[in-house]
């Protein structure tokens, strides 16, 4: 639901309220545990959840291409596609958990389903593709998203973004902790997670956080969604949060 539709449900992008700096004044100072646990406290405040639906409307929003406001970017593929060609049929593009919903089993009522920090624009045939797989190096390449490779039971983007793929996961670690009746999801260095809330390669992902640094367009992605959802990612913000919390 973009434009008007979004804006008749309240979920209207707006510029941040607050400096990124005040935004994180409860977290100067700490490091490893204590800081992991303010930034909990920071970014579970006063946030605004989606329904699986709105989801749709906020990617077209988040997700937008900056070269063509009636597309969105495709995360794997790089492509850019009209936000009207959203659905679940080849070549459409669909809602793409980048903590996949099986890992741990959330599904996507409100929560960590439907958290647009790790929801992503991807082809239909890649998501599929991708599945609930782990994240690790090495693979086969990807049939129409150049530059990602996948095996049995990892996937690894494209270099473009993978330290995206890092801070989503990254976050997700740290806003959802096991209150509220959702699980405790904790990045982890192993694949084959399965239906445990956990998903690795940690240690790859933070080689990709360093070797892709956080961009513009990344930069305003999470401006976009802290108009939205009313919540940042502290690895875009502060990229140097993630070496001490992880």
């Amino acid at each position: 639901m973009a434009g008007a539709a979004l804006a008749a449900t309240g979920l209207v992008a707006v510029p941040a309220a607050q400096a990124a700096d005040d935004y994180y004044a409860g977290a100067e100072g700490k490091t490893g545990a204590e800081l992991k646990a303010a930034l909990h406290t920071i970014i579970s405040s006063g946030v605004s959840t989606l329904n699986y639906d709105d989801v749709w409307g906020a990617l077209k929003t988040t997700d937008e291409d900056p070269a063509n406001a009636s597309n969105v970017t495709l995360l794997y593929s790089g492509e850019s596609r009209s936000k009207d060609a959203n659905g679940g049929d080849s070549g459409d593009w669909n809602r793409e958990h980048t903590w996949a919903k099986s890992h741990g089993d959330f599904g996507t009522s409100p929560g960590p389903g439907t958290d647009i920090h790790h929801l992503r624009a991807t082809d239909v045939t890649v998501n599929s593709i991708r599945g609930n797989k782990d994240f690790d190096a090495g693979g086969e390449p990807v049939d129409g998203a150049p530059g990602n490779l996948t095996d049995d039971d990892s996937f690894e983007p494209r270099d473009a973004v993978k330290g995206d793929v890092a801070r989503m996961i990254l976050y997700m670690g740290v806003r959802w902790d096991g209150g509220d009746g959702f699980p405790d999801l904790e990045p982890n260095d192993q694949v084959g997670n399965g239906a445990a809330p956990a998903i690795g390669k940690v240690s790859v992902l933070l080689q990709w956080h360093e070797q892709d640094p956080v961009d513009s367009v990344e930069r305003n992605r999470n401006e976009a969604i802290f108009g939205i959802q009313k919540n940042r990612n502290p690895f875009i913000d502060h990229s140097e949060w993630a070496d001490s919390v992880y």
